[in-house]
């Protein structure tokens, strides 16, 4: 009896399906879902918002809600970034390939190649950011996680070598997992062969601007990265060498919770600069205005 008295009621009415007649039956089953066409909507991988794909593309790919600084891929950046069909690229066809016979990683490069629609993790050339002529290497996560191979070492010193005989500026926006073990110590020598072009660069009295964007770790940290005349990031942007975790069982100690973001190491000495991303252009702009870059018009590469 007591049960009776406490059972739970339901909330909405119920029609067993015996009392629905054929016809209903079929029809209701006939009745097309409503589905969200694919793309329309985005997900903020921070705070869960959902955000109209219009909107957000309008927004930087910025969250409105939390101010995440979504990835990039490079041919984002570039659009972000360059003025208006004044961007050439450089070595567009240099491709990498398996020069130490690793297993699988043939397959592995055609499968990063159709998934992110590049050739490599890095697009390099030449182009106007607010009228002012700069020479652009652009690292895309979205291709092996960046990881820095032969090819992604050689286009970018190719980027530097340019940018010194044409007495242009050089920007490159760095994103990187580290350096490709799939290509061992050819990886690794590409460390030290982008710094020595930058060293070069340096000689001529070239400006170099290093924009650090989500995540740039590893190799290409501990190299090209952290060699700009100015050092820009994206807000919330991880930027360091070994990840947190290493970091944590070597030295047995709880780190921040905003260890190794952009503004941690702007704290620290590390940075010039945080910028947002709607403001990007315009702080690259004026900075190439400030070190007497020369307005012009983009040569071809």
């Amino acid at each position: 009896m007591f049960k009776d008295l406490f059972q739970k009621k339901r909330k909405y009415a119920t029609v067993p399906s015996e009392r629905l007649g054929q016809g209903h039956a079929e029809e209701a089953g006939d009745r097309p879902k409503r589905e969200i066409p694919e793309g329309l909507m985005n997900k903020c991988p921070k705070c869960g918002s959902i955000q109209y794909s219009k909107e957000l593309e309008k927004n930087f790919k910025v969250c409105s809600s939390c101010g995440y600084h979504m990835r990039l891929n490079a041919w984002e950046r570039i659009r972000y970034t360059v003025d208006e069909d004044s961007f050439t690229e450089f070595d567009e066809n240099l491709e990498s390939l398996d020069p130490l016979e690793f297993p699988g990683y043939a397959s592995k490069l055609e499968q990063q190649k159709l998934k992110s629609g590049l050739k490599e993790a890095v697009v390099t050339g030449q182009g106007l950011i607010g009228g002012y002529p700069a020479v652009l290497a652009v690292m895309s996560f979205d291709f092996f996680t960046g990881s820095m191979g032969s090819v992604v070492g050689e286009k970018i010193t190719r980027a530097i070598e340019a940018a010194t005989e044409r007495n242009l500026p050089l920007i490159i926006f760095s994103t990187s997992g580290g350096a490709r073990m799939q290509e061992s110590i050819l990886s690794l020598m590409q460390m030290a062969k982008t710094s020595a072009a930058l060293a070069r660069f340096h000689e001529r009295g070239g400006l170099y601007i290093s924009v650090i964007t989500d995540p740039t770790t590893g190799g290409v940290s501990a190299s090209f990265a952290m060699l700009g005349d100015i050092i820009i990031a994206e807000p919330g942007a991880v930027f360091g060498f070994a990840g947190r975790i290493v970091i944590e069982q070597t030295i047995r100690q709880k780190l921040p919770d905003d260890f190794q973001t952009a503004e941690f190491n702007l704290q620290h000495g590390q940075l010039d600069l945080v910028s947002h991303r709607k403001e990007l252009k315009t702080t690259l702009s004026k900075l190439l205005d400030l070190h007497g870059v020369k307005g012009g018009t983009a040569i071809g590469g």
